[in-house]
């Protein structure tokens, strides 16, 4: 097989809806196994570093601290590294970003490490992460094509990012109770360890997608490009602005409990129910639906998600309020349809940095929110906030739905691929004057996982 093989695995093509035919591709159980060991070591370094720095200082605010320093550096990362996804070849970056991670982990493993190099090696995780993500969600594009088997393959890695919030943390709280919080850290290098050789050894090389010139201008350029595209800014806007609401409850669990009066065991339920509900509205999505499906639930469930949060302000009971999170989780599944038309809409030379900067916003704008909630809830109860929230976020995303509908054409409703609609202009399809280095057009009008991997 040759080494510099820019085109696709040999694919299956699936007859019927469903993951079977992803698994089929012997380079996405790599990635996939590969993606649930260092997400594994992700999580089970956040717990174990939360752990180890509250037992060195006793300070709630420096342990807290640990989790914010995993979304503040991924918006430096995002923007400034972007470049790295396109300028060498894939399986490099995979690898060398695992490999990175492995030696911060065991940096942090050694017990000579202080608190203050601890939190910047945190920093360094968080920052290599978004580059890493964006890569690998690229390389997808190159493993499973970019049709319907790469929708499949990004939600299938969603369904386990989602899955490593209800039992990384219970996993990683039962591996300290057996080994020290630097003992789990040595665990969580094996894991990077680990992922480096299945993304080495299970997939194949890959020529760079681009590059030239000095890094950072290359990757600022990259993201002004992305940005500057009104029908991708808008896809953009439509993946960040729907999970930057919907993390208040998620945020303001414990906050609730208390003002509901309920023991703290709720607070796990609470912080459970919206992922239980992400997890079954992607495999219902995935598995029952047909593209064309998918296609068409798209802008109904982004623009009403965030409407069963509406449930707060009244008060009802407690299962009342499970059972709106766990709605509000399942309208996740428009990302499936979502995914498909972004990665239409960008040109090949530009995915790298597209899909890096998507990763950075979505864990940027994930911890806005979270502050944001957080802010809200000094001066009002946690119900109102969390309904302001259903009713600002759910106008938001409407909006953003009509200008998605607006910049896609008729054939984004009727189910079609964004490769066959017209656009809004003679023959354009979404991505076309980046594809051909033209001005971008914006004359037609004016001019959204917690986990980082």
């Amino acid at each position: 097989m040759p080494e510099e093989n820019r085109g696709t695995t040999t694919l299956p093509t699936p007859e019927r809806t469903g993951y079977g035919p992803v698994f089929a591709v012997r380079e996405f159980r790599a990635v996939f196994l590969a993606h649930a060991l260092s997400l594994l070591g992700v999580v089970v370094s956040e717990i174990a570093l939360t752990v180890l720095v509250y037992g060195l200082t006793g300070s709630p605010l420096l342990s807290a601290l640990v989790f914010a320093l995993g979304f503040l550096p991924y918006l430096v990362g995002g923007t400034l590294l972007s470049g790295v996804a396109d300028r060498f070849p894939p399986r490099r970056v995979l690898v060398v970003c695992d490999l990175v991670c492995a030696g911060c982990a065991a940096l942090m493993a050694l017990p000579a490490t202080p608190v203050a190099a601890l939190l910047v090696l945190r920093c360094v995780i968080a920052a290599v992460s978004p580059v890493f993500s964006g890569t690998r969600m690229a390389t997808l594009t190159d493993i499973l094509g970019d049709g319907d088997l790469f929708v499949l393959g990004r939600s299938l890695l969603r369904i386990v990012s989602q899955s490593a919030v209800l039992v990384g943390f219970g996993l990683g709280g039962v591996l300290l109770t057996v080994v020290s919080p630097r003992g789990a850290l040595a665990v969580t290098l094996g894991t990077f360890l680990a992922s480096a050789l299945l993304l080495r050894l299970g997939t194949r090389r890959r020529p760079a997608r681009a590059g030239g010139g000095a890094l950072v201008r290359y990757s600022l350029s990259g993201a002004r490009q992305v940005l500057a595209d009104r029908r991708i800014r808008a896809l953009l806007l439509l993946l960040w602005v729907p999970p930057m609401f919907v993390v208040a409850p998620e945020a303001l669990a414990a906050a609730y409990a208390d003002e509901a009066g309920v023991g703290t065991a709720w607070i796990g339920l609470l912080m459970c129910a919206m992922p239980v509900g992400t997890i079954a509205g992607e495999l219902y999505a995935g598995a029952a639906l047909s593209p064309a499906a998918r296609s068409r639930i798209v802008l109904p469930l982004a623009g009403a998600g965030l409407l069963p949060l509406l449930l707060y302000p009244f008060r009802p009971g407690l299962g009342w309020i499970l059972l709106a999170l766990v709605l509000a989780g399942s309208a996740g599944a428009y990302t499936l349809g979502l995914d498909r038309w972004f990665v239409d809409a960008v040109p090949e030379e530009l995915r790298g940095r597209a899909m890096t900067v998507h990763t950075a916003g979505l864990m940027t704008i994930q911890g806005v929110g979270m502050a944001l909630a957080g802010a809200a809830a000094e001066f009002w109860t946690v119900s109102t906030v969390v309904g302001g929230v259903g009713v600002l976020g759910t106008v938001c995303c409407v909006l953003l739905a009509v200008e998605v509908r607006r910049t896609g054409g008729a054939g984004e409703v009727e189910g079609k691929g964004a490769a066959e609609w017209p656009g809004k202009g003679p023959g354009r399809r979404p991505g076309k004057a980046l594809e051909k280095g033209a001005n971008i057009d914006t004359r037609d009008g004016a001019d959204h996982d917690m986990t980082g991997r």
